[in-house]
């Protein structure tokens, strides 16, 4: 699943592959920000990007779909 961060006054966002849940991904950004805390997530490659939620613009949570083998369409 992809997840897409936006940082308070960078034009850039931070982008990464998870394997966690969406409802995963939206409980830990809760908890995240309701204690003032940093936020901290994993990729799928094990490497953990860690923002402070004082600076957080948004974070998209990507829809949650199985990967498709083959060409043909559906």
């Amino acid at each position: 699943m992809e997840i897409k961060i936006g940082i308070q006054n960078v034009n850039r966002e931070i982008i990464l592959e998870s394997s966690e849940s969406a409802d995963a991904i939206a409980e830990l950004v809760s908890q995240a920000m309701s204690s003032g805390s940093e936020l901290r997530l994993k990729d799928s490659k094990g490497r953990q990007v860690i923002v402070p939620t004082s600076v957080l613009g948004y974070v998209e949570i990507g829809a949650e779909e199985t990967r498709r083998v083959g060409f043909g369409a559906l």
